[in-house]
């Protein structure tokens, strides 16, 4: 794996939006976790 903080990114962009994707994968498991939990 590559650093988050990489000072020369050969692939900035991609990298960003596969850091947004992950957040936004995890608000959308915590959200339905979240559901089912709540009685």
């Amino acid at each position: 794996m590559e650093p988050v903080l990489d000072p020369n990114p050969k692939n900035g962009q991609k990298a960003l939006l596969t850091i947004l994707g992950v957040m936004l994968g995890i608000t959308v498991v915590i959200a339905v976790i979240a559901t089912f939990a709540s009685p």
